[in-house]
């Protein structure tokens, strides 16, 4: 299943607080892959995804930053017009509860990260994985510019082989 480590921050609600804490994450050598932040009851919570976790732990935690991690539901989408709604849609329909979402970028790739605080996590995780299966077989049904038939036979050969 696509699912991540969420780190939530509590941070000081003033200038430069929110700067300093990313620029201590990237001397820590994390990178920040999907990133929001917004003020709540005076105080500023920064939600992000990092490419490592041990690091970004230490870093915090060497901040005395006040911090928790959260299990989330992540997806990887093109970046064109309908995609997004498409991605929470299907979680809809299986009457999963997005309770926030944020994007960031697939790092290497032009596909967008995109991150969902659900509140079945288990349950999503089947509509997340038919997306990511769909949009590999559209991305490879456009590369091989074969009408949908012959690909899947084409494909149906090389898979009873």
């Amino acid at each position: 299943m696509p699912k991540a480590k969420e780190f939530t921050v509590t941070i000081t609600d003033k200038p430069g607080a929110l700067g300093n804490c990313l620029l201590a994450l990237a001397e820590g050598g994390v990178n920040i892959l999907a990133f929001q932040s917004y003020v709540e009851a005076g105080e500023s919570l920064a939600r992000f995804l990092a490419d490592d976790i041990a690091s970004a732990k230490a870093v915090l935690g060497s901040l005395h930053m006040i911090f928790e991690e959260t299990d989330v539901a992540v997806v990887r989408l093109p970046h064109r017009p309908g995609e997004l709604g498409r991605a929470a849609a299907r979680l809809g329909e299986k009457q999963i509860n997005i309770d926030y979402s944020y994007c960031g970028l697939e790092p290497g790739s032009t596909l967008a990260l995109v991150v969902f605080g659900v509140d079945k996590l288990t349950t999503a995780a089947t509509p997340v994985d038919e997306l990511t299966v769909e949009k590999i077989v559209n991305h490879r049904l456009r590369a091989t510019g074969l009408p949908i038939m012959k690909w899947l036979a084409s494909a149906r050969k090389l898979l009873c082989r």
